[in-house]
């Protein structure tokens, strides 16, 4: 993999331009919802959780509708998203654990909410900066990590390695924007099946940009 640190800021400022606002496209009203809706995220679209979660969120609105959730009708809501049996057993025993240790709240911090389960350091930061406000770092999903290697920022493949040479090159402040920038972008333009590297507008700094183009 080509090492392309080096245009690391010319590429930011270029990407984060044509994403001005980029956000979570998930729809969440509070804490607890957002980390719900994070977990069912997983393998599943952002589209087809907010489906989901559309009804979801007004039949279990407390911790305590998830804590006490009957498991078979959980996993009957949530059965679309795709891994339903480990998500509505994650998202069960996170709510318990919640009330139990956390006062009802969800942890505000990295070591607390990496307790939870079916919670890793991807959803542990989407939580933490969306509901909390607290950046921690940067969430590495499927799009963050295969964008990072094309655009030759990492030569890793664990999502926590690639984390680190994200943070080792952004500034602190731009660690949330640039995670969601990169996640629109792969979704929008440099599409996993078939890159649209015509209308890239990084496409001139980007080392697989030939790679692609057929």
């Amino acid at each position: 993999m080509t090492d392309n640190t080096k245009n690391f800021n010319r590429i930011w400022t270029l990407i984060q331009a044509e994403y001005p606002d980029a956000a979570p496209e998930l729809h969440f009203s509070n804490t607890l919802q957002i980390l719900v809706a994070t977990i069912l995220s997983a393998q599943c679209t952002d589209a087809q959780v907010n489906r989901v979660t559309d009804v979801l969120f007004k039949k279990y609105r407390s911790v305590e509708d998830f804590a006490n959730a009957d498991i078979s009708d959980l996993e009957k809501d949530i059965y679309s998203t795709g891994f339903y049996r480990n998500k509505a057993k994650n998202i069960k025993k996170s709510a318990q654990i919640i009330i139990s240790n956390f006062n009802s709240q969800v942890p505000n911090t990295m070591e607390d909410i990496l307790t939870l389960p079916g919670v890793a350091r991807k959803t542990a930061n989407i939580v933490l900066a969306r509901g909390h406000g607290v950046v921690e770092g940067i969430a590495v999903d499927t799009h963050v990590k295969r964008l990072s290697n094309l655009l030759g920022f990492t030569e890793n493949n664990d999502p926590v390695k690639i984390e680190k040479d994200l943070m080792n090159l952004a500034r602190k402040e731009d660690w949330e924007a640039l995670s969601m920038t990169l996640i629109l972008h792969g979704r929008r333009v440099c599409v996993a099946r078939k890159p649209k590297c015509g209308v890239c507008v990084v496409s001139e700094l980007c080392p697989s940009r030939y790679d692609n183009e057929q």
